[in-house]
């Protein structure tokens, strides 16, 4: 049976929920994020943004939906005007940009930090970023954030309690936040099994990016994820969503296909009885009807 996290009685003890400026003004006493954390400008006015060197980051979040709920049939071209048609939200995944709204793909801070520490600094920072921008606007669901595989070997032991402390400081709860492990600690099965029970040891969901359909054949017997993803055209490329979705029915874990890109892989994964999915064709649409 799994331990209760040792902040347990905290958890139950959580605040009016604060808007975003309030939040920003909490996180001006911490030691290091009120260094980095500011309220944006412009575009991003009314948002948290955190500045690392001459590096200015934003948030930004991709919805996953849960397309059971409303099961759907037709395909999804057939209602382009319903904001609902894809399901109801499970939540959202968090997605670090430049703060003038440049995607990452052109220039990731991430890959030009060569120091180990100052990696660390900059994953938890845009971590507290995303989740102030999140709670702050008393969004629903849960928030999927993705930790850098770097940052997982460089802090040694206790996986989480950090990031635990500062989110209670701030009033927010931790169980709403699901950790989203890279696909290279996945692949370590007796690493991926430490991982999972501390994150949860200190009251976080955990989500596992599967590296290949085959690899969740073993996230049972070391580790009880609370999600895992799998990318959606390598699925169907390989003719695995079928399987994958069986396979994770036995386990009980929810399986999430992420990445769909086309109405096409959408209307693919539905003939298979797929529940959750997340990519960047939802948020293409959920800007089209914002």
């Amino acid at each position: 049976m799994r331990r209760a996290p040792r902040h347990q009685s905290a958890l139950h003890v959580f605040m009016i929920p604060l808007t975003i400026p309030e939040l920003v003004e909490r996180a001006s006493t911490h030691p290091f994020l009120g260094e980095h954390l500011r309220m944006g400008t412009g575009p991003r006015s009314g948002e948290a943004i955190a500045t690392y060197g001459d590096v200015e980051i934003g948030s930004s979040y991709e919805p996953i939906f849960d397309i059971s709920v409303h099961a759907l049939a037709q395909s999804l071209s057939s209602s382009p005007d319903s904001a609902d048609r894809f399901g109801d939200e499970l939540g959202v995944q968090a997605v670090t940009q430049l703060a003038d709204g440049t995607p990452l793909d052109a220039f990731d801070p991430f890959d030009h930090v060569p120091d180990d520490q100052q990696l660390v600094a900059l994953d938890r920072m845009s971590r507290a970023m995303h989740s102030i921008n999140f709670f702050g606007r008393q969004r629903h669901g849960l928030l999927f954030l993705r930790v850098h595989e770097r940052l997982l070997k460089s802090v040694r032991y206790d996986h989480g309690r950090h990031f635990s402390t500062v989110l209670m400081s701030f009033g927010l709860n931790p169980s709403r936040i699901v950790i989203e492990l890279p696909p290279a600690a996945v692949a370590h099965r007796t690493f991926l099994g430490y991982l999972t029970k501390s994150y949860q040891h200190y009251g976080f969901k955990v989500a596992g990016n599967l590296p290949n359909a085959g690899q969740i054949l073993s996230v049972s017997d070391m580790a009880r994820l609370d999600f895992v993803k799998m990318d959606a055209a390598s699925a169907l490329r390989d003719s695995m969503v079928k399987p994958l979705v069986s396979y994770a029915n036995r386990l009980k874990i929810p399986l999430i296909f992420n990445r769909v890109a086309t109405e096409a892989q959408f209307d693919l994964l539905q003939q298979y009885d797929v529940r959750f999915v997340q990519g960047p064709l939802f948020v293409v649409h959920e800007n089209r009807t914002a």
